[in-house]
């Protein structure tokens, strides 16, 4: 399936890009962060385990058990405070 990845604040700085369109047999979120980990640097420091990182699926925050469908957006960033 073909989903959009978007990336934000550190992780796009780190990855160099803010968004790429990218094929995958990914059922959900945690796989599709462990495929891109498996791409190697900077993918596999910046989206490592034990980082925090926060993910949205489809504009709603979301865990590694949210399933992808195809034309899905995710979205990786790290976490933030306001105020």
């Amino acid at each position: 399936m073909k989903i959009n990845v978007r990336y934000f604040a550190s992780v796009r700085e780190a990855l160099g890009t803010g968004s790429e369109a990218i094929d995958t047999a990914a059922p959900n979120l945690g796989a599709l962060r462990d495929e891109l980990i498996a791409r190697g640097e900077p993918h596999a420091s910046v989206l490592a385990r034990g980082r925090a990182v926060r993910m949205a699926l489809d504009q709603v925050m979301s865990n590694d058990q949210a399933a992808l469908r195809d034309g899905s957006e995710v979205a990786f960033f790290p976490p933030v405070t306001g105020g």
